[in-house]
């Protein structure tokens, strides 16, 4: 009887693919996380050794390091921005909703300080982009102007004006994290809340509800 063509080989195969692309993207991660420069002056054979694959494993799946680093950029804003729909999902409120997005990014700071120092490096060039953080957070801030928690002309002009607050603040909190009040991610959503048209006292109390967890 004529043997079978294996189905098994295909599924091996594109496992190992798979951990490949992966390792070598977690390398990228560690070298965006580290280095001020990001990938200026890493080589392919740095990366390859980081991610304990072959050099030319490299070609299998990135044209260059460019399209590497987009790679890992990407993942870790898509990581962010399902921990915060996780933990600040559940919340009626579209304004605290947004106010509690805010307060734990500057919370990730400490929790997650790779994907803070990648979106430090990285998150401009990422506030109107069509995955990870910036579609939800422009989502919420429809959702609440829709609701009349928030007067905006432009959605996107919002959008752009919290994500550079955003990065400022995160860009302090990581250079400076003793000099950076306690209550910075409560002064920030206060401050966010009122540009976005809320009453002081409103934005002040919102600010300050209870806090989900931190994401894990």
């Amino acid at each position: 009887m004529p043997e079978q063509p294996s189905t098994s080989s295909p599924n091996r195969f594109e496992r190992r693919r798979a951990a490949t692309r992966q390792a070598l993207i977690a390398a990228a991660r560690q070298i965006l996380a580290e280095r001020a420069d990001g990938d200026g002056e890493v080589s392919i054979q740095e990366i390859a050794e980081r991610a304990d694959v072959g050099f030319g494993s490299f070609y299998n799946h990135f044209s260059s390091k460019g399209e590497l680093f987009d790679a890992a950029v990407g993942q870790a804003l898509e990581e962010y921005g399902t921990a915060l729909d996780t933990v600040a999902g559940g919340i009626e409120d579209p304004a605290e909703t947004f106010a509690a997005s805010v307060r734990l990014t500057i919370a990730m700071v400490e929790s997650h300080p790779e994907i803070m120092r990648i979106l430090r490096r990285s998150g401009l060039g990422h506030i109107h982009s069509d995955s990870g953080l910036a579609p939800r957070a422009l989502r919420d801030i429809e959702k609440a102007a829709a609701s009349g928690r928030f007067s905006v002309a432009d959605p996107q002009v919002a959008l752009a004006a919290v994500g550079g607050a955003l990065l400022g603040l995160i860009d302090l909190r990581l250079r400076h994290p003793e000099r950076t009040a306690s209550d910075a991610g409560e002064q920030m959503a206060e401050l966010v809340l009122r540009m976005l048209g809320m009453a002081v006292e409103d934005a002040r109390e919102i600010a300050r509800r209870p806090l989900p967890a931190t994401p894990a």
